[in-house]
């Protein structure tokens, strides 16, 4: 018996690799409200295009993104390894959130929905307006992932699946095609747990609101101060931040839900690089011939083209991270998300990093107090006073 278009639709989806999918309707936001306030308040911070009019607007109102919008797929792609150890060793190595340790998900989920698109297309026999997001563009995908079955959105403000917890990306296939939701909606379990309000160092994890919304202040979030917040770091928050350097799973690690049903992925282009490996390449799909890539080391000095070495995703010391020169970091973030904060972004985090190593040592090690000093003459202001930080931080043991 031919399955229906959904069933069949979640069962392509599966076999694309996405742990789950489900189908949402495509109704006006129910959580217009709750968003509103939220950027009322300011905890956007300085991302001002979560605050744009015309992008709120078709947040709430999808047919302003795809005219004719009658469906939305969402899927789930796992890329968080909960065996990885969430801390190094030491302080001084840093530590880069699971997500962006691998290959930049933008370049890995993308392609898998719009072979899911064809595939809808080949199966209704005409063509179908459709349209990719993967936190792309003005969609309140967790909204649509509720709306699916796939999961409720917990105190710490993420998705949890009640049998995988958080550690996936969200996609999501916009589709002028009328189909049936498949999901029903799946009951908030945190109870009276506080483990990822407890948990979170800087206290942006505000609880929920009077309304029931779970509520984040970017501006005190690891994840945000690290990647989306471009000038020098509050100086209050610096401690707080420890050796994070990109990003920040605290709230995730801490949840029960993750603890007890992440699995690993699948994925190979999601695996976090050793020193001197390249970035995995673009991954075959399940059933194509083209081999995937996993991280090569280094060629040799001479061979054009050659990858320059790096420290790796996992753990790598900050010594070496602030080492780095141009050429270098672009090779580190080639195909990786954490090109997403730039090369001097980064290097504040690692000087804020190792501000924290030196802070708790007890005699600063002197090849970390030699790279903050020539990072005092670096082209970049923000660079300069994080080192000048650090270093004062060694000064006063």
């Amino acid at each position: 018996m031919d399955p229906r278009i959904e069933d069949a639709i979640i069962a392509e989806a599966r076999a694309l690799g996405f742990a789950a999918a489900g189908i949402a309707d495509v109704r006006p936001s129910d959580h217009r409200d709750a968003y509103e306030r939220w950027i009322a308040a300011g905890h956007h911070g300085e991302m001002g295009y979560l605050a744009r009019e015309d992008a709120r607007a078709r947040r709430y109102d999808l047919t302003r993104t795809l005219e004719g919008v009658r469906a939305a797929v969402v899927v789930a792609h796992d890329y968080g390894d909960p065996d990885r150890e969430a801390e190094p060793a030491g302080p001084d190595r840093g530590v880069i959130a699971r997500y962006a340790r691998g290959r930049d998900y933008h370049k890995v989920v993308p392609p898998r929905l719009k072979r899911l698109h064809r595939w809808i297309e080949a199966r209704v026999g005409h063509a179908v307006p459709g349209r990719v997001y993967v936190d792309t563009g003005p969609l309140l995908e967790r909204e649509l992932a509720l709306r699916a079955g796939l999961g409720w959105v917990g105190r710490n403000t993420m998705l949890i699946h009640p049998r995988r917890g958080s550690y996936f990306f969200l996609g999501v296939l916009l589709l002028g095609l009328d189909l049936e939701p498949t999901g029903t909606a799946v009951r908030d379990h945190c109870g009276t747990c506080r483990a990822c309000l407890d948990g979170c160092p800087t206290g942006a994890l505000l609880g929920r609101d009077a309304e029931g919304a779970p509520v984040m202040d970017a501006r005190r979030c690891i994840s945000y101060l690290t990647i989306e917040h471009r000038g020098p770091i509050p100086v209050e928050l610096r401690p707080l931040i420890g050796n994070r350097i990109y990003g920040c799973d605290i709230c995730q690690e801490v949840c029960p839900f993750t603890q007890r049903f992440a699995e690993a992925p699948t994925e190979p282009a999601y695996a976090a690089r050793g020193p001197g490996e390249r970035p995995v390449g673009v991954e075959a799909l399940p059933g194509e011939a083209t081999p995937s890539l996993r991280g090569r080391p280094d060629v040799p000095a001479e061979t054009p083209g050659r990858v320059h070495a790096h420290p790796g995703t996992d753990a790598p010391l900050l010594v070496e991270l602030m080492r780095m020169t141009r050429d270098e970091w672009d090779a580190f973030t080639r195909g990786s998300a954490i090109r997403r904060v730039g090369f001097a972004g980064f290097r504040r985090n690692v000087a804020v990093a190792m501000g924290n190593w030196l802070a708790s040592a007890d005699e600063p090690p002197s090849e970390a107090v030699a790279v903050l000093q020539d990072a005092l003459e670096d082209e970049e202001p923000v660079v300069r006073e994080h080192a000048a930080w650090a270093l004062g931080g060694a000064e006063d043991n």
